[in-house]
């Protein structure tokens, strides 16, 4: 039995596997579903994962990346002025940028990018749970092979995933699972915000302005589009530890519980006007990363990303505007993250 409850998760950490006579993990949702522990283990297991990955991904090693992220940016950007208007920014910037970083700090070959595009998309797959396990399957086989390569290289110093593989302890296994994991989540959600996030200062009077007029706003504007382009899908699944009642829903130990991030960071109990994309609301912390033991690893990296994008591109290009109507634009419906398909402007 499925219980509604307040919506809150803890991206970047996959379901644990259920307790006996549990309902099952709601259809179409493989990417969450598989077992990266047992029911009775999995905090356990949880934190042992965190620790591997947390020195990889400090605050410190992430902001000695922030000069790669505005060189591989200013890149892009070059080649879109080049080429002129109008242009698709999907293509041009919001989808290259995020594969481009990621593949550097995991390691992953960049030439491979059509091929793993493709199956994160099938592992994203909200509406088609065989597709989304074919993509997944396909996806953890590539790093099967990726980490066995490196070991063989023994690069302990270099990328993430040769460091995971060169680890005591972690099987080529593990690091190949928390290294898809890692390719997926590192490149996927920022896709979708970095496209989200220029429709909505586009599209809403007044604010694509306020950042050209005032490059200082930069902090304020990430953290709102972090807030509104938080994970769609419906939610998280989760199983309760124990019996607990929350805002008159009462919880069994054992139950699912669909835990989404999207409906905490529109609560209006919390955020005025909460559907109102506003770079001048003021500061309020929001679940898009998580919280606590669970907060994403990867939070640094997605902000360092998205001020760079967002300060190089109002530098830029202060003049641009949605080369088409907002109702023409298209939303990829079937995957979890749920970005544009395409993002057309002019300057």
């Amino acid at each position: 039995m499925r219980r509604s409850a307040p919506s809150w998760t803890t991206p970047g950490s996959a379901a644990p596997t259920p307790p006996p006579n549990a309902p099952p993990v709601p259809e179409s949702r493989s990417l969450f579903g598989g077992p990266l522990g047992g029911f009775d283990t999995e905090q356990a297991d949880h934190r042992r994962r965190r620790s591997l990955l947390q020195p990889l991904f400090s605050p410190k090693r992430m902001r000695a990346l922030r000069g790669r992220v505005e060189t591989l940016t200013t890149q892009l950007l070059d080649e879109l002025e080049k080429a002129g208007p109008p242009a698709d920014l999907h293509a041009a910037l919001a989808l290259p940028l995020p594969i481009a970083v990621i593949c550097e700090l995991l390691g992953v070959p960049y030439e491979d990018r059509e091929q793993f595009r493709g199956w994160t998309r099938d592992a994203a797959d909200i509406t088609d749970r065989t597709r989304s396990a074919q993509g997944l399957g396909a996806l953890f086989s590539y790093g099967q092979q990726l980490v066995a390569r490196k070991r063989a290289a023994g690069d302990a110093d270099g990328d993430v995933i040769s460091r995971l593989a060169a680890t005591d302890g972690v099987s080529d296994d593990e690091a190949a699972v928390m290294g898809m994991f890692l390719l997926f989540a590192g490149h996927e959600t920022t896709v979708t915000a970095i496209g989200k996030g220029v429709l909505w200062l586009l599209a809403t009077p007044g604010q694509w302005q306020a950042l050209v007029a005032d490059a200082s706003r930069i902090d304020a504007v990430v953290e709102e589009i972090l807030r509104a382009s938080s994970l769609g899908g419906g939610g998280i699944p989760r199983y309760a530890r124990e019996d607990l009642d929350i805002v008159g829903v009462h919880v069994r130990a054992g139950e699912l519980v669909l835990l989404d991030t999207g409906a905490a960071n529109h609560d209006a109990d919390v955020f005025a006007d909460p559907d109102r994309f506003d770079v001048d609301r003021p500061a309020v912390p929001y679940l898009s990363f998580g919280h606590g033991a669970r907060y994403c690893v990867g939070a640094p990296l997605a902000r360092i990303e998205l001020q760079v994008v967002f300060s190089q591109l109002a530098a830029r290009f202060p003049t641009l505007e949605l080369g088409c109507a907002v109702e023409e634009l298209t939303f990829d419906t079937r995957t979890l993250t749920g970005g544009l398909t395409a993002l057309p402007v002019t300057w």
